[in-house]
């Protein structure tokens, strides 16, 4: 999983984190059942919202969800999932992007790809990946060829750029790549008219992603020597800011022209999330989920040390519990899958939900909970939030 953003559970609400779970395994299960078993390696968060998107505004009820059965990253239950054209656009959107990424990697020479089996070995799946990703967004009407031509590009634009480049001369492929997946959303849901605020939405979230990956790796690059946007043009940390909150404006600005017919997930990722992944990747947000969000617990579910600590929720009935046997072999595949050490999970015995291990201690959520909510509006608007919903 990869992607800037990644949503914290205790902000989305149960609601809308089910939403949002929906689309996560509608694009991993697309490429399992176009593409194999080994394509949902590709499964990412930035993905998923193309799926989201042409969803928002088709509506729950146009046919784009089913029932998926059991997986062991749900806890073997089922679930209501994604489907239909949003999801493989998806699919093909992840697929193209994973296989230029595989290719950057191995032309750079990172890790093991420095080495020959292994970098043949990488060229191999990216090229697979690549055209996969061609055959899946032809059956959609998606031509991903402006998806390599932008990778393509890139490469041609930082040979070029140096001391004095415009930062966003560098970032204009990435954005015409976004932009392009953003506004087919509105052909696949049948709203030729949202086609030009989501194709300008989608160029500045192509800016934002190009800008958050240069800024989170600017250490690891200098260190590495590998080239990065920031150091290349000499840009500062505090103009990149300026223009990652330029963008953000302007993906709020672009969501009011589009008319959805359900937008509270699409907005509170699109103008919320992401301004947590901003305040992120600038290392400007705080946790707020585990001081006492939801009132200080009481009685037997009261956290050790007081009320500071994380509040626990009260075990489900002994009769939803699942045996010996049966919580085992969910544990065997939990483990498998890494959803205990990587992700959310069900406890394979209680069945209370559990933080991956290298989660623990590491929500980034901004803490909205204790100061205000917007409900079925959105979820958490605060600090004076420019969004234009009703808070």
């Amino acid at each position: 999983m990869f992607g800037i953003v990644r949503p914290c559970s205790h902000r989305l609400g149960e609601g809308l984190k089910t939403q949002w779970m929906a689309h996560l395994c509608g694009l991993c299960l697309a490429l399992r059942g176009d593409h194999g078993q080994f394509a949902r390696v590709v499964t990412n968060y930035d993905g998923l919202l193309v799926s989201v998107l042409t969803e928002a505004q088709a509506g729950p009820d146009g046919g784009l969800r089913r029932t998926a059965g059991p997986c062991p990253l749900r806890g073997m239950r089922t679930a209501s999932v994604a489907q239909g054209e949003g999801a493989r656009l998806a699919a093909a959107v992840s697929l193209v992007l994973a296989s230029a990424k595989v290719r950057d990697h191995v032309a750079d020479g990172d890790g093991l790809l420095a080495r020959g089996p292994v970098a043949l070995a990488a060229r191999r799946v990216a090229r697979n990946w690549g055209r996969a990703g061609a055959r899946t967004g032809a059956d959609v009407g998606f031509d991903t060829a402006v998806l390599v031509d932008a990778v393509d590009r890139q490469i041609g634009v930082e040979a070029l750029a140096g001391l004095g480049t415009p930062l966003l001369t560098v970032t204009e492929p990435t954005e015409t790549a976004t932009a392009a997946a953003f506004a087919h959303t509105a052909v696949l849901a049948g709203r030729p008219g949202n086609a030009v605020p989501l194709a300008e939405a989608g160029r500045l979230f192509g800016r934002l992603a190009h800008l958050l990956d240069a800024v989170e790796d600017r250490e690891t690059d200098a260190a590495s020597g590998a080239w990065n946007p920031l150091t290349g043009t000499g840009t500062s940390l505090a103009e990149a800011r300026r223009l990652a909150d330029d963008a953000l404006h302007g993906i709020r600005l672009a969501l009011r022209e589009v008319e959805f017919t359900d937008a509270r997930l699409a907005h509170i990722l699109l103008a919320h999330e992401l301004r947590n992944s901003v305040d992120r990747a600038f290392g400007t947000s705080s946790c707020g989920h585990r001081v006492d969000v939801y009132g200080p617990p009481t009685g037997p579910y009261a956290p050790p040390g007081g009320p500071g600590g994380p509040p626990f929720p009260p075990e489900p009935p002994r009769r939803d519990r699942r045996g010996l046997i049966a919580g085992c072999l969910v544990w065997a595949g939990l483990a498998c899958t890494c959803q205990m050490c990587c992700g959310e999970f069900e406890d394979p015995w209680s069945r209370q939900r559990r933080e991956g291990l290298c989660n623990q201690g590491d929500c980034d959520c901004s803490g909205c909970g204790d100061c205000c909510q917007c409900g079925d509006c959105c979820g958490n608007c605060c600090d004076g939030c420019d969004c234009g919903c009703d808070c």
